[in-house]
């Protein structure tokens, strides 16, 4: 099972506990392939050298860079061939659409309610929010011998 994780989930998952963050522990058991791309992994980098995130961060004696390099490597990093504007509202969201068509994703996970939730999917690829992707990661695991 293939997914792309949203900045806004990555984030919540790397600096608080809670669903974003178990979805984040599952990749590190095998039970699924995240996905993203250079772009995507540059925005994560960006958000978590806020001063807000960096503070919290720098007391755990942990970088952001630290964080993305640790990410590109438990994950599958596509280069879509394009990104269509689909997301009016917030174009960067169109690079997690590209991303996901381009990793051929079983689903994208995000929290963004106003612009990408509220899409549903994108080409085929439905849009979840972070309990509905872990549940159904759990549910496809408890099938496998």
């Amino acid at each position: 099972m293939r997914i792309v994780i949203d900045t806004n989930l990555l984030v919540s998952g790397v600096i608080s506990s809670g669903v974003p963050r178990q979805l984040l522990e599952s990749t590190k058991t095998g039970e699924f392939e995240i996905c993203t791309s250079e772009t995507l992994l540059t925005e994560l980098q960006t958000v978590l050298s806020r001063g807000k995130f960096a503070t919290r961060l720098s007391l755990a004696r942990i970088s952001p860079t630290a964080i993305v390099d640790d990410l590109r490597t438990i994950s599958i990093v596509v280069a879509p061939k394009s990104v269509v504007p689909v997301v009016l509202t917030d174009p960067d969201d169109d690079h997690v659409l590209a991303a996901a068509l381009a990793a051929e994703a079983d689903f994208i996970a995000t929290g963004d309610q106003r612009d990408l939730l509220s899409l549903g999917s994108y080409q085929g690829i439905p849009i979840i929010n972070a309990r509905t992707a872990l549940e159904q990661i759990q549910s496809r695991n408890k099938f496998k011998p």
